[in-house]
């Protein structure tokens, strides 16, 4: 378990669910996860244990957007557009949250870099019902190092899993997680080959037969698994409304 109040530029720091019905996730999430929800007008920020865990917002596509933090959204804009991304929302004020600007890396994959406010994002990761990480599936891995790297400073290392080249990628002197975790401290994403390209979400679970079989229980559906990793055990679901994300059982 890790209680977070603050990141630093670069790291991945809160997550937001964008459904055309936003109290029909919470029901799910709320069911699923035990997150329990404190409605700041279109935003509503879901919590476990009184710490605030992820966003849900009004939103024609369902799925879930990973946020990073950075010290000025406007450079970060010209940063990513000079690396070859695109801006597809201009930087703006979310009232309490800060100031966001969404972009586009080269490959296409959408995520938001916010310049944080009075909403310092996760305060809970790395715990059961918690997020734990988010990775992005990447049709040219090299262009997405490079982009990745020039815009936030990540490094990547990488590392086979099966047939499959895995990119965990690092920020050297961010300090995140817990000692006793299985991956370095300084970890801040990981990064998969594929066609399809976007950053998709992770949520740690405690008892993996058990979650599975409450998701279509509330109205999702189990996309694949359980399969095991050199980690755990990972299952990809559905919520109702056609966000996707993972669940990971850490451990045998």
């Amino acid at each position: 378990m890790s209680t977070r109040d603050g990141f630093a530029h670069g790291v991945p720091y809160w997550i937001a669910g964008t459904h055309p019905d936003p109290e029909r996730a919470l029901a799910f999430y709320g069911g699923l996860f035990g997150w329990e929800a404190d409605d700041r007008g279109d935003y509503v920020s879901c919590s476990l244990r009184g710490r605030d865990v992820a966003g849900l917002v009004p939103g024609d596509a369902a799925a879930w957007r990973t946020h990073i933090w950075v010290d000025d959204a406007e450079a970060t804009a010209e940063r990513a557009a000079a690396a070859g991304g695109r801006i597809v929302t201009e930087p703006f004020d979310l009232a309490g949250f800060g100031r966001l600007v969404v972009l586009a890396d080269p490959g296409g994959a959408v995520f938001a870099a916010a310049q944080p406010g009075e909403h310092r994002g996760a305060q809970l990761v790395n715990e059961p019902n918690a997020w734990a990480m988010s990775a992005l599936v990447m049709p040219d891995p090299d262009a997405a190092e490079a982009f990745y790297g020039s815009v936030f400073g990540w490094q990547a290392d990488s590392f086979a899993m099966g047939d499959v080249e895995v990119v965990m990628w690092r920020l050297p002197g961010f300090v995140g997680g817990e000692p006793e975790q299985p991956v370095p401290r300084d970890l801040v994403a990981t990064g998969f080959p594929g066609e399809e390209p976007g950053w998709s979400v992770d949520f740690w679970v405690d008892d993996m037969d058990a979650t599975v079989a409450r998701v279509p229980e509330l109205g999702g559906a189990v996309l694949d698994g359980p399969h095991d990793l050199p980690i755990g055990r990972q299952t990809r679901v559905a919520d109702p409304q056609g966000a996707t994300f993972s669940v990971t059982r850490i451990g045998a």
